[in-house]
């Protein structure tokens, strides 16, 4: 009876219970089983060991996780970084009916082991696996517990940015690890317009010191001087010695080292002291971790730790801190497996059956069943270690990813600034702890501090010298058949000279290294050869320059780079222009709204001093007399306005009214001009006529469009101030319609285009570069108005015959008005004159006549005219 009522509670507990009878079975068990797979001799290795052991008691020492179940852990030994040992070690420990297994160490040894965790379905939580190809996707039982190289290549990448250098040589172990970390780079700098410009791989496997020799050698033969060195601790500091012996830890080259190097000197700071020497200078990154009291505690626990370590003392390094808490992620993932009702249940895979036999005993390797849920509660894990924040992403890497940049001076190391993910490059620390906020704002400060670079110095490494293994830089300069004061090649030589070659000699000139270069010529002799064609060259690697009259568009700039313009050349309109001489029908010419303003004003100064005279003199000049006096004056000095006239007139106003004709228009053949004029403003080709020279231009400007001609000729300023300076019955009208500039051409992210650029600079600065202007395209201008520029526009000198009229006619009236009181003199002093007088005498009465009469008008001013009127019948004298 007892057994019948006990079966009924248990099924009422059952009915009731929220999980049912799922409680029943997730009973937590007493113990588990994980694995860890690393390797003992390795920097990393013997490090992680200690850590994991230490995280594993610290765990089962804690009551408040999981509960009482006991971690069992076994860790085996590769030796190696190669995947064979791995595949055995691992085999080894799904035997255990392992549930997880933290690492492997190496990314090599991770491709291949990943495999087999997809199979068992046990997840993998790798603390060192780097390769940022051990994507979720590829392997999704592969967790990646540190930061992925994505992040570190793309902290390098922007080093290599920050200091505005161009290419870089790559020296790297050539496994996966290797090869892939430097493809992320190349993908980095691909970004920032930088480029891996030398691979120089090394071998993985008894890699020795001739070998090392031999690739570094290669490196020294090539153009730059960045380094990135991405290779395992254990024979880096081997290639940085012979780097050493080689003199390439020198003045002029930069060294980037990846986390290895930082790795090796928190872990052995004594052993690594000896290499002291061979390090100076050297750029290193470490994984950011923030301060903490929890990491400081751990700090001070580590010498005790690694008393029982016989290679001597042993140094805490961030993989270290990382293996500590990968097993801690695990430990929070079970906890919550277990609480949700998982099982460790494992069941036989039917594939491996084909694989027993007496040599490879698999009988106890078994899928686990219930893999799936705990890598998915390992993914949601979200707790604070001793490495900040560990939590993933959606992507499945750690949240906050960011690297210490750290400069290798004296006997230490010092930190110069940090990169992460959210701010790039900066000097001030960032909380890492908290996920960064979509606008966050930056508020360290941007950049690095100051590095000493190899060679003790602190002048920032140009990055680049010219190749040392005796190739000329190939020049590529075109042939042309018209405007040799630019380009032109020197009879009888291999030379070529104009004001294009010149500057860019001088340019070169100024260069703190030398450069050997060599002028090809591109052309037929016969036409002019097309740019586009010329820049093209530089793009299949022909020619490494482009040196000529080059305009600067941004179609050319997205396949070359282009250095500093040394001269500003923007299209302008030339047409023929008229000179009219006006006489005495010119008026009826129409006039452009501003002469109609500027013959206004003169007819109103004209009136204005006639005005003036007529209230100077008397009654001679009232009435009708008056009027026929103005007129005539009026007349007289329009008259004159207009016979010393002359009026520049062409019928083409600018690039607006050509755009809205249908005439023909020249261009130079081979002239950026065409696209421009076609794209830009919409004019149909069949409009544009081709032209080769300016005797072509000549031609066609003179016959004009009904002759078989051309209304104008557009083309760059630079050429039309030389065509003009001969030619003076054409000119420019209207407004220059581009801002362009010419500039030499060179291979894309060619670091010789910002030195010459800086040279071309100081050749201006300097006074350089508009003397080679005026060696070359200075000619003795027109005297005709025609050939300047701007005739439609008027200046101060376009007014000099008003200016000239309006002086005449003051001179005119104070003359008349002269004469009047010199008559007036002559009556009034007449009679009252006795016997003979001085000049002098005669001038002072004179004088005082003047003076009479002005004081005279000066009474009589305030009197009405009116009144003056009403009384000139009684007294006359009194007005």
């Amino acid at each position: 009876m007892k057994k019948v009522w006990v079966l009924v509670l248990v099924i009422l507990w059952s009915c009731f219970s929220p999980n049912g009878l799922s409680d029943v079975s997730s009973t937590r068990p007493s113990s588990v089983n994980i694995g860890a797979i690393l390797s003992f001799n390795s920097t990393i290795g013997r490090v992680a060991k200690v850590a994991i052991e230490a995280a594993v008691d610290d765990i089962n020492s804690n009551q408040t996780i999981l509960n009482g179940t006991h971690l069992n852990i076994s860790v085996q030994d590769t030796k190696v970084s190669t995947g064979f040992l791995g595949i055995i070690e691992s085999l080894l420990l799904m035997e255990k009916d392992t549930v997880a297994i933290i690492g492997p160490q190496y990314s090599v040894m991770a491709h291949v082991i990943s495999h087999i965790a997809n199979e068992l379905q046990v997840p993998l939580l790798s603390f060192a696996a780097t390769d940022p190809t051990l994507s979720s996707l590829q392997f999704p039982f592969f967790l990646r517990t540190t930061q992925s190289d994505q992040f570190q290549m793309a902290a390098v990448s922007e080093i290599v940015n920050y200091y505005q250098w161009r290419d870089v040589i790559a020296i790297f172990i050539d496994d996966d690890h290797g090869r892939n970390g430097i493809a992320t780079l190349g993908d980095k700098l691909a970004e920032k317009r930088c480029k891996i410009s030398y691979k120089a791989p090394l071998s993985p496997n008894n890699i020795n010191g001739e070998e090392i020799n031999s690739a570094l050698v290669k490196v020294a033969l090539m153009e730059s001087r960045v380094i990135v060195l991405h290779i395992y601790p254990n024979i880096g500091l081997d290639v940085l010695h012979v780097a050493q012996t080689l003199g390439m830890m020198g003045n002029g080259y930069v060294w980037i080292a990846t986390d290895w190097l930082s790795t090796i000197l928190d872990t052995d700071p004594v052993g690594s002291s000896s290499h002291m020497n061979d390090i100076q200078g050297v750029i290193t990154l470490r994984m950011y971790t923030p301060d903490s009291e929890k990491k400081r505690n751990f700090l001070s626990r580590w010498s005790n730790l690694t008393k029982v370590e016989k290679e001597g003392p042993l140094g805490l390094n961030t993989y270290g801190l990382y293996a500590y808490d990968t097993v801690w992620i695990l430990a929070y993932a079970l906890d919550e497996f277990f609480s949700s009702g998982g099982t460790l249940s494992f069941s036989n895979e039917s594939s491996l059956n084909m694989l027993k036999g007496d040599r490879l005993n698999l009988n106890n390797v078994g899928v686990f069943n219930n893999g799936s849920l705990l890598l998915e509660k390992a993914l949601k894990v979200n707790k604070t270690g001793l490495t900040g924040q560990m939590m993933f992403s959606s992507d499945v890497e750690l949240v906050n990813p960011a690297y210490e940049v750290i400069n290798v001076i004296g006997t230490g190391i010092r930190r110069i600034g940090y990169w992460s993910n959210s701010l790039g490059l900066h000097t001030g620390e960032k909380e890492e702890e908290e996920a960064p906020k979509p606008n966050h704002s930056k508020s360290s400060s941007e950049g690095l501090y100051g590095v000493i670079w190899p060679g003790q110095t602190t002048l920032t490494p140009r990055g680049w010298v010219f190749a040392s293994n005796g190739r000329h830089l190939r020049i590529g300069v075109p042939l042309r058949i018209s405007y040799h004061e630019f380009v032109s090649k020197i009879e009888g030589s291999e030379m070529f000279g104009g004001y294009c070659v010149e500057v860019f000699t001088a340019a070169l000139d100024l260069l703190p290294y030398p450069v050997p270069y060599k002028f090809i010529p591109f052309g037929d002799g016969k036409t002019n050869p097309l740019n586009s064609e010329l820049l093209h060259m530089i793009t299949t690697g022909a020619f490494d320059a482009v040196v000529g009259d080059i305009t600067i568009t941004t179609n050319r700039t997205k396949i070359v780079d282009f250095t500093q313009p040394y001269i500003e050349s923007g299209l302008v309109v030339v047409a023929p222009i008229r000179k009219l001489n006006s006489n005495a029908w010119a008026f009826l010419r129409p006039f452009t709204p501003m002469m109609w303003f500027v013959t206004g004003m003169f007819f109103f100064v004209v009136g204005a001093v006639v005005w003036i005279l007529e209230r100077r003199v008397n009654d001679d000049f009232r009435g009708p007399a008056r009027r026929q006096f103005v007129t005539i004056i009026w007349f007289s000095f329009s008259t004159l306005f207009f016979a010393h006239m002359e009026q520049l007139s062409s019928p083409v106003k600018g690039i607006e009214s050509l755009v809205t004709s249908n005439e023909l228009i020249g261009i130079l053949r081979g002239s950026f001009a065409e696209n421009y004029l076609t794209e830009e403003l919409n004019i149909m080709k069949s409009r544009l006529v081709p032209l080769n020279s300016p005797a072509e231009y000549e031609k066609a400007l003179r016959d004009g469009p009904t002759n078989g001609g051309v209304a104008a000729v557009i083309d760059e300023r630079a050429y039309m101030e030389l065509f003009l300076a001969t030619r003076c019955e054409f000119g420019v009208v209207g407004q220059e319609f581009t801002k362009m500039g010419w500039g030499f051409a060179f291979q894309r992210d060619s670091p010789l285009a910002i030195d010459v650029s800086t040279a071309i600079l100081k050749l201006s600065e300097n006074g350089d570069l508009q003397r080679i202007h005026d060696k070359w395209l200075t000619r003795s201008a027109c005297s005709s108005e025609g050939a300047k520029q701007g005739i439609d526009r008027l200046e101060l000198k376009s007014f000099w015959g008003l200016f000239l009229l309006c002086g005449i006619a003051c001179l005119v009236a104070l003359l008349c008005y002269v004469v009047r009181l010199a008559f007036r003199f002559s009556r009034h002093s007449g009679p009252n004159l006795e016997g003979p007088t001085s000049r002098s005498s005669r001038l002072r009465s004179f004088i005082s006549f003047v003076n009479e009469k002005e004081e005279q008008e000066d009474k009589n001013k305030p009197r009405e005219r009116g009144s003056c009127r009403k009384v000139v019948h009684e007294d006359d004298s009194q007005c």
